[in-house]
């Protein structure tokens, strides 16, 4: 259960910065996620290009300020939101807060490891800010409702996923039972393993039957897997539709708890749904 201090609403300019930083159904709120948006495309062009050898001995030194400029903006975003939220700590424990501070760490990391060969592999620090790429989840409605729809299925995908390798166990074993040492099929697993790049259509060819029966078997399993490749798809559209239906777009919006930082919170509720904490005022009353 929330404490006490965790049931106040905020209040003020953190309130108001709140607001606009977290929610995005006012009108600054939008402005600031679209600004953020371009930023993070801008910022993974900047890590795109900078890796290409031509690219960054030519334009090396404008990147690398690019980089930085990217870097800062993400530094004070981050400021922002540890200052305007109600637990700055459990903020910073969560999941974005965690990807938020990936997506500055490395570069500022680099300042203090020397470069010389025995740490010259620190450098694949700065790979981490592809996590940047992350942050532009918390912006799209519609990957809560794909997340919803995947966990609502995960019991139906795990049981086909486990009717999947029975039978690329079943279709390994025969195809190394068909085919044998000669062609190719030296072991089961070998085979198990031709099974399923055939059974998903990859086809990488490296190895092939050449029997007769060996043949008419694979071209039962590359048919197989044509039909095979719709039953995931089909499952998770049914729940993507089933939970339209229980969520429909007006009766939730970009609310999100200062407590426990979960959004989807109806216009009117005064608690959070999930952590009971309260909820501040509707940002439509205070951001125009």
């Amino acid at each position: 259960m929330p404490t006490q201090e965790d049931l106040v609403p905020l209040q003020g300019w953190r309130r108001k910065l709140y607001i606009i930083i977290f929610e995005a159904d006012t009108r600054t709120g939008r402005l600031f996620d679209l600004a953020v948006i371009v930023t993070i495309i801008l910022s993974l062009l900047t890590v795109t290009l900078e890796s290409v050898a031509s690219i960054r001995a030519r334009w090396g030194v404008e990147l690398k300020a690019l980089d930085w400029l990217f870097t800062v903006f993400f530094t004070i975003e981050y400021t922002l939101r540890l200052l305007c939220v109600h637990k700055p700590l459990r903020y910073a424990r969560s999941f974005f807060g965690v990807v938020d501070l990936l997506a500055i760490l490395p570069l500022y990391l680099a300042l203090f490891v020397p470069e010389s060969r025995f740490l010259a592999d620190i450098r694949v620090l700065r790979l981490l800010r592809i996590f940047r790429i992350l942050k532009m989840t918390r912006y799209m409605g519609e990957a809560r409702e794909l997340r919803r729809a995947m966990l609502a299925s995960r019991r139906k995908i795990t049981v086909f996923l486990a009717s999947v390798m029975m039978l690329v166990i079943i279709l390994g074993t025969l195809m190394y039972v068909i085919e044998g040492d000669e062609h190719g099929f030296t072991s089961i697993p070998t085979s198990i393993y031709w099974a399923i790049v055939t059974l998903t259509t990859v086809g990488f060819g490296d190895i092939t039957p050449k029997t007769p029966l060996g043949q008419a078997l694979a071209s039962v399993v590359m048919i197989t897997g044509y039909a095979i490749i719709a039953v995931p798809t089909g499952i998770v559209t049914a729940e993507i539709a089933r939970n339209s239906l229980k969520h429909p777009d007006h009766e939730s919006g970009t609310r999100l708890c200062p407590h426990c930082f979960t959004e989807g919170h109806d216009w009117d509720a005064l608690y959070c749904k999930h952590c009971g904490g309260k909820l501040p005022r509707p940002a439509k009353d205070v951001v125009s």
